[in-house]
């Protein structure tokens, strides 16, 4: 049911990226009362974000994939190591298509360094498990080659104060052509985080 209204909102509306803001603005005023209850556990920082799906031009190269926007959401834990000025943590998180198209949830160890300017900056590697095609069979979807892929997120953001920060993330998955097809996926996109 919740799939079937998504799928008419997304099919009926141009919902523009001022819009998507204000939304994912409204949602971490919402969720922030609840939030320190992570605080004493394993959880570093909470991001939630929308992605624009399968953007051409980039990693991958084209677009196959219809145009939509994606919702991000992804949890950093504890403990990190220290490494090359930053930080290394376990990531795990998910793309969720609002149209039906490819999805996918990841698992990556990220690299994150911050700057004494509030900025900061996050490389990882990981993999992925995709609900897409495998192999070309509707044209208007990526032909992914395998169902677990390599995961590669690029983050770069601004830490607002001690616990909020805005970024934009772009996310690359693909079989690194250890199979046949290999397409790949690019998403690219704003997130809000909020650090304990």
């Amino acid at each position: 049911m919740l799939n079937c209204a998504l799928n008419r909102v997304a099919s009926g509306v141009d919902v523009s990226w001022r819009v998507l803001i204000v939304l994912l603005v409204a949602a971490a005023v919402l969720v922030d009362p609840v939030l320190p209850a992570f605080a004493d556990g394993f959880v570093q920082e909470l991001k939630i974000g929308v992605l624009d799906h399968d953007i051409p031009n980039l990693w991958s190269g084209f677009r196959a994939e219809p145009d939509s926007a994606d919702i991000n959401v992804e949890a950093i834990f504890s403990p990190s190591l220290p490494f090359l000025d930053g930080t290394i943590s376990p990531a795990l998180g998910g793309s969720i298509s609002t149209i039906g198209a490819t999805s996918d949830v990841y698992l990556d160890a990220r690299w994150q360094m911050e700057t004494g300017c509030g900025m900061f900056f996050g490389l990882g590697i990981g993999g992925a498990v995709h609900n897409g095609q495998l192999q070309l069979e509707d044209w208007d979807r990526k032909a992914l080659g395998s169902r677990v892929l390599f995961h590669f997120p690029i983050e770069i953001g601004y830490r607002l104060d001690e616990h909020n920060s805005l970024s934009a993330y772009f996310e690359h998955m693909s079989n690194a052509y250890t199979v046949s097809p290999n397409e790949g996926l690019d998403r690219l996109g704003i997130r809000y985080g909020y650090r304990f």
